[in-house]
């Protein structure tokens, strides 16, 4: 089973990156997750260049479509999706990458309701197939710990296990 992990935050020191790095370490035996890192490199949507789109879109579908599942954590920016995401979410929003693909999504903030239900939305007209028990707020606000020490925090480290499971479940039934 191979996840393909989108974080919507390009800052380096990122929590919703972090929550997808100790998702990557919690992820049931047989189960891979990618980060994957260049949503950033995406350029800016153009209807115009569907058909002709450019290497770094043919490379974000194609890493897509090869996954099985895709695990999404994104920050709320002005109550909204991070630009980043939404431009990422546009490019395959009119081929079938994530058509029928269970998703997970995270959120490392509570507060960031907005953006979370605004992408829970976005993927659902996607024709995803956003799977609930895979999606979950695990608030990192005011977090201290380190990368290495979050790993360790069975507070992060369980409900993560939890939902990495159920997207394991959700992918068996998919490609029943």
């Amino acid at each position: 089973m191979h996840i393909l992990a989108l974080s919507g935050s390009l800052r380096k020191a990122s929590l919703n990156t972090q929550l997808l790095q100790v998702a990557k370490e919690v992820a049931p035996k047989g189960m891979t997750v990618h980060l994957y890192q260049s949503l950033g490199a995406l350029p800016l949507f153009n209807p115009d260049l569907e058909d002709r789109e450019p290497a770094q879109v043919l490379d974000f579908q194609k890493q897509l479509a090869s996954s099985d599942a895709v695990l999404i954590a994104s920050p709320e920016y002005a109550h909204g999706v991070t630009g980043v995401m939404k431009n990422a979410l546009d490019w395959v929003v009119g081929s079938s990458e994530f058509s029928g693909k269970p998703v997970g999504v995270l959120n490392a903030a509570e507060r960031a309701y907005h953006a979370w239900n605004a992408l829970q939305e976005t993927i659902t007209t996607m024709d995803a197939n956003l799977i609930p028990s895979a999606c979950l707020i695990i608030s990192l606000t005011g977090n201290t710990l380190t990368l290495e020490e979050m790993k360790q925090e069975p507070r992060i480290t369980s409900p993560l296990n939890e939902a990495m499971e159920a997207l394991g479940h959700a992918i068996k039934v998919t490609a029943s």
